[in-house]
C-alpha cells in the first residue's frame, strides 16, 4: 500500500515537473530567446524576410542565444513524446529500490536524455551560422534557396525509410524493451539510460528537425507541426505505414522542389 501510494505521487510529480519544462521551453520559443522579436513576428514575415538577405557577423552572445533558441526548441518538441519512457522508469527504479531516491534518478535520466539533444542543438546551431555566412539562410531565419530546400526534403524523405530509422524508432516505441535491455542501477545508471534514450530519440528525428531550415527556423507552423508528428510516430500503435507513406511524400515533394529550382 505504502508502495503504491508512492507511485502514484511519483507519477503525478514527473507528469508535473516534465509539463513545467515543456512549458517554459515554448514560452521561451515564444518569447524569441532573447531575439529582437518574438517568434509569432518571425513567423507573421513570411517571404517578406527574404529580403534581408545580407549575411552579418555573429557576436558571441548571438552565437549563444541561437544555441539556446535551438536547445529550447528541442526540448519543446521532444519531451513530451519522451513522457511515456520516463513514467516507466520512475515506476521501474521505485519498484526495485523503495527506499532510494527514485525521484532523483529520474532526474538525471531526463538529464541524460536531454544532454543528446544538446548536442544536436550545438551542431544545429553550427548548421545555422554556416548557412547564414553562406546566403543560405537570412538574418531572419528564412531560406533563400530552393535546392537546399529540396535536399533537405529528399534527405529526409530517404531516411524515413531507412534500417537506421526504423531501428531507432522501435525502440522508441518500445519503453519496457529499451529498459529492459539497457538497465544499469544508481545515479550514473539513471544517466547513461538517459543519454541511450537520447541518442535512439536524435538517430529517429534529426533529419525532421533539420527541415526547420527549409519552413524557417523559429516558424511556429513548422515547429508545432514537426513536434506534433514526431509525437504521433512515437505514439501510434503499429504506425510504420505512417513513417513509409511520410518518407514517400518527402521525396516526392523534394524532387518536385529541386526540378523546379533546376
Amino acid at each position: 500500500m505504502i508502495l503504491e501510494s508512492a507511485l502514484k505521487r511519483d507519477r503525478v510529480l514527473v507528469i508535473a515537473a516534465l509539463a513545467a519544462v515543456s512549458i517554459f521551453a515554448w514560452a521561451y520559443t515564444l518569447a524569441g530567446v532573447g531575439m529582437s522579436m518574438d517568434a509569432l513576428e518571425m513567423t507573421a514575415m513570411g517571404d517578406v524576410a527574404k529580403v534581408l538577405a545580407t549575411p552579418t557577423p555573429w557576436s558571441p552572445r548571438y552565437a549563444v542565444l541561437v544555441y539556446l533558441m535551438w536547445l529550447a526548441m528541442m526540448v519543446a518538441m521532444m519531451l513530451p513524446s519522451a513522457a511515456p519512457m520516463v513514467l516507466l522508469f520512475a515506476a521501474i527504479a521505485r519498484r526495485q529500490q523503495p527506499q532510494a531516491p527514485a525521484r532523483s534518478r529520474t532526474a538525471v535520466f531526463v538529464a541524460g536524455y536531454l544532454a543528446a539533444w544538446a548536442l544536436f542543438s550545438a551542431g544545429a546551431a553550427a548548421a545555422h551560422w554556416g548557412l547564414e555566412m553562406t546566403g543560405f539562410l537570412t538574418p531572419m531565419m528564412t531560406p533563400t534557396s530552393m535546392l537546399l530546400g529540396g535536399a533537405l526534403l529528399l534527405a529526409a524523405g530517404v531516411y524515413q525509410v531507412t534500417p537506421l530509422k526504423q531501428a531507432c524508432l522501435r525502440s522508441c516505441r518500445e519503453p519496457i524493451r529499451f529498459l529492459t535491455r539497457h538497465w544499469r542501477p544508481g545515479l550514473s545508471g539513471a544517466a547513461r539510460m538517459g543519454a541511450a534514450h537520447g541518442a535512439l530519440c536524435l538517430g529517429c528525428c534529426w533529419v525532421l528537425m533539420l527541415l526547420l531550415f527549409l519552413g524557417g527556423v523559429m516558424n511556429l507552423y513548422w515547429i508545432a507541426g514537426i513536434a506534433t508528428y514526431v509525437l504521433a510516430e512515437k505514439l501510434i500503435p503499429g504506425a510504420r505505414w505512417l513513417t513509409h507513406a511520410t518518407g514517400a511524400a518527402l521525396i516526392v515533394w523534394g524532387i518536385a522542389t529541386l526540378a523546379h529550382a533546376l
